[in-house]
């Protein structure tokens, strides 16, 4: 080979060589650039729908970028838990309103039913200083209610309502005697007004949302309950809202210790609205008791010295009686009036008011009275 051949081979090496440093270099910045982009417009994506991610999410991004290679699977699980921790959290406070005693995910305040005193003699007591526990984002003027579906062992769970007059009944109560609550038992008494020891005991009072026949809005109660410890709120309530056309935030939790059918009584909130709580505001518990019966709460069974008997849970038939002779006045349990619906104890001042043509003599029981649509007088409060 001549001189000149060699110089011609060397110099075709030296310029082989370079050109493929230039490209392979080139090749190197281009990969390098691709895959950075890819990995943040990928984690860009999944995140760009939620602006209440927490500001550490940018700094995974950042760490993404600087190291594709070794941080990309970390970075994903980074993600991934980030994305499940706002999600557990949205969830929580979307659902509790209408499952559990608190409002909100956040650290409020929560009621501890292990903290409520032991029952000496008044059907309800305050809790929480008598403050409610809702929060700003309860407080709204459109009107909803919300019932918890019942729970494995047929139990109601919490129910909330924002009640207005919208939502008040324009009808009479209908018939509620084919609910059978958990721990129901139909058992009487002597010395219980009407002698039965136990009610179906709406959660939210058909007065303030008109509803009526539903499983998830009724709780076993006994007499005590009903009258002595729900039903002086629930007429605080509806008189407010009549009175002043104003909202209240309304909530009412029965609570079970462990698997009991039988509540030991419900935890009632209200709080006016338009004026934040000035009107009305209250946070009480009902005792789910009465007195002089034992009652055990596993099952609702109850036991007394004066027990006098138990029923079938068939319901009972119901007879009225007009009276055509005004001098004459039958003896009866309550004295209906047909022009207001209203029932009365026959003592009642209301009563000696009313149109002998509106009376109806009624014989039977108070639950079975409500059943045919009539509601307990204001006055004597039957």
């Amino acid at each position: 080979m001549t001189k000149k051949h060699v110089n011609r081979s060397i110099l075709s090496v030296i310029l082989s060589a370079v050109i493929c440093l230039s490209v392979t270099g080139c090749d190197f910045s281009d990969n390098s650039t691709s895959d950075s982009r890819s990995s943040s417009s990928s984690f860009d994506s999944s995140y760009s729908s939620d602006s209440s991610l927490p500001e550490s999410s940018s700094n995974v991004e950042t760490s993404s970028k600087t190291d594709s290679s070794s941080n990309h699977s970390e970075t994903i699980s980074s993600s991934k838990t980030t994305s499940s921790a706002t999600t557990t959290s949205l969830t929580t406070t979307t659902t509790s309103k209408a499952t559990t005693t608190t409002t909100t995910a956040k650290a409020t305040p929560r009621f501890n039913p292990s903290l409520i005193p032991t029952y000496s003699g008044s059907a309800y007591v305050a809790i929480n200083g008598n403050i409610p526990f809702f929060t700003s984002d309860d407080m709204t003027t459109s009107a909803y209610e919300k019932y918890s579906p019942l729970d494995s062992l047929g139990r109601c769970g919490a129910a909330m309502s924002c009640i207005g007059r919208e939502l008040m009944p324009t009808e009479p109560r209908g018939s509620i005697g084919m609910v059978k609550p958990s721990g129901w038992h139909l058992v009487k008494y002597q010395g219980i007004e009407g002698n039965y020891l136990y009610n179906r005991c709406h959660l939210i009072g058909y007065q303030l949302t008109g509803e009526n026949a539903n499983e998830r809005n009724l709780v076993t109660g006994t007499r005590y309950m009903n009258i002595q410890g729900m039903e002086p709120l629930e007429n605080r309530t509806a008189n407010y809202i009549k009175s002043t056309g104003n909202h209240v935030i309304y909530r009412s939790t029965p609570i079970f210790q462990g698997s009991n059918l039988l509540c030991t009584g419900v935890l009632m909130e209200g709080k006016s609205v338009e004026d934040n709580g000035a009107g009305l505001t209250f946070c009480v518990f009902a005792y789910n008791v009465q007195p002089g019966i034992k009652i055990n709460y596993a099952d609702g069974s109850s036991s007394s010295p004066e027990f006098i008997e138990t029923q079938s849970t068939t319901k009972a038939t119901t007879k009225q009686t007009t009276n055509n002779n005004p001098s004459v006045q039958p003896s009866s349990s309550y004295v209906l009036n047909k022009n207001t619906h209203k029932f009365h104890y026959p003592s009642c001042s209301s009563v000696s008011k009313m149109s002998e043509k509106n009376k109806v003599y009624f014989n039977g029981t108070r639950d079975q009275v409500i059943s045919q649509g009539y509601s307990p007088c204001q006055r004597c409060n039957p």
